[in-house]
């Protein structure tokens, strides 16, 4: 696997915008201080979300939260439709106006706040919540905040969402420290199944290793390692539920060289054993 980083457009503090937008077959993992919702129109191909990898396909509806590394990559596109998505930003500040602090909204702030680990919605029929969005791509001010609230109250009544990622792979860290943070996240994807080295993860911000896991601590709330073992046991998992690889062949295949180690890490962070967990699917 090869993923390249993108620097994108974040909007202001109090803005928001919608876009259509094309998908890229190199896809570029990028985070974030704001919140995102992203919806395919068109195409499908592979995802990630913090530490999750998986599969998306038209229709798929995702909420992310800030500072979340996420992208998605196009794999096949429909006869005569180029891969498309629309992406919906607003402010990380939302949930903390005065507005959002009604009794009304609680479920909508609840939400808000769940979607620090990456939501899937199942959406049975797509088209209600597409022409939304799409009509948002070409409002401004009050009648696209009004749009926005009518979004809110849509996903708020789809009962059936996935957390993507693990807590433990979320960054919370300060929007100056952005670009620092991406360029380990960088090197952790692109080096994950040959092997992520701590000297070298240091050298990408030219620290020494001692300085870079205090730093690294300091700024994502978990040490690298941790960060490194989730994405493994997240490339894992999607394995074991989308292929019928041995279990020790997805052990090497997801960075680790010791099944002893693998099982131990997977159950800790999935709360079930590579066999339990491939159960679930079958």
């Amino acid at each position: 696997m090869e993923f390249i980083f993108e620097k994108i457009y974040v909007p202001t503090k109090h803005s928001f915008i919608s876009r259509k937008l094309p998908l890229a077959s190199n896809a570029r993992i990028h985070s974030h201080r704001n919140f995102e919702l992203n919806f395919i129109t068109s195409g499908s191909g592979r995802r990630i979300v913090g530490d999750n990898i998986s599969g998306f396909e038209k229709g798929d509806l995702v909420l992310l939260g800030p500072n979340l590394p996420h992208c998605w990559e196009a794999l096949d596109s429909e006869k005569g439709k180029d891969p498309f998505c629309i992406v919906t930003h607003f402010s990380e500040d939302i949930i903390n106006s005065d507005f959002f602090k009604m009794p009304e909204l609680e479920k909508v702030v609840d939400l808000l706040k769940q979607s620090n680990t990456g939501l899937r919605f199942k959406v049975e029929n797509d088209i209600h919540i597409r022409s939304i969005l799409e009509k948002m791509t070409l409002l401004t001010g009050l009648d696209y905040y009004i749009q926005l609230l009518t979004v809110f109250n849509y996903l708020i009544q789809l009962e059936e969402r996935e957390n993507l990622s693990n807590p433990h792979s979320n960054s919370h860290i300060f929007s100056k420290n952005l670009d620092k943070i991406n360029k380990v996240y960088e090197y952790v994807f692109q080096n994950i199944q040959e092997g992520v080295k701590l000297e070298e993860a240091a050298a990408v911000l030219n620290m020494a290793p001692s300085s870079f896991c205090r730093y690294f601590k300091k700024k994502t709330s978990h040490t690298f390692m941790e960060y490194v073992k989730t994405v493994r046991v997240g490339i894992a998992a999607k394995l074991l539920a989308e292929t019928d690889k041995q279990i020790t062949q997805i052990c090497f295949e997801s960075g680790y060289n010791n099944l002893a180690n693998f099982n131990h890490y997977f159950k800790f962070i999935m709360g079930k054993t590579p066999s339990d967990y491939r159960k679930t699917f079958r």
